[in-house]
């Protein structure tokens, strides 16, 4: 199993948002950089466990635990002209962008803030969420980062 953080603004698609949907499940889509893409298509497996984390707001922070809940496909976003995702360069037969499903698992008993987080950035060694310059949406967490994290919620 891997661990992984997806960043959402919680105004376009919030944890809230996540445990109201059917299922609790929803596709994660509109990702539109390359190497989140690849994290998805390369590395996400069914069941890899993700921290959902709030950003642009307040207290961007953790918020939530999902689960990854798919296969990686292609995002149908990419081929929708009525879409704010879409991609008139993407090819139905060789699509560019991909995502995963999340299924909604439990919110943390506390917001994990940004400013914590990087309180225990020692501890946490080369975390990418708070490494300098890093905006990507989706990143790895180690085993021992996502032990390390979970760990706080109870502090």
């Amino acid at each position: 199993m891997a661990y992984w953080l997806m960043k959402s603004e919680p105004d376009a698609f919030g944890i809230e948002d996540l445990q109201s949907r059917p299922a609790k499940t929803e596709p994660w889509d509109g990702v539109r950089n390359y190497q989140a893409r690849n994290f998805m298509r390369d590395d996400m497996k069914k069941g890899d466990e993700i921290f959902f984390y709030h950003s642009n707001c307040k207290v961007p922070g953790i918020v939530g635990i999902a689960t990854v809940a798919s296969t990686p496909y292609p995002d149908p976003t990419q081929f929708d002209p009525d879409s704010d995702y879409f991609d008139p360069k993407s090819d139905p037969d060789d699509p560019r962008w991909i995502l995963v499903d999340v299924k909604y698992k439990r919110r943390l008993k506390r917001i994990l803030s940004l400013a914590e987080i990087k309180d225990h950035a020692e501890a946490l060694g080369d975390f990418a969420l708070v490494r300098k310059g890093n905006r990507l949406s989706i990143m790895p967490v180690s085993a021992e980062q996502w032990d390390y994290l979970l760990g706080l919620e109870k502090q």
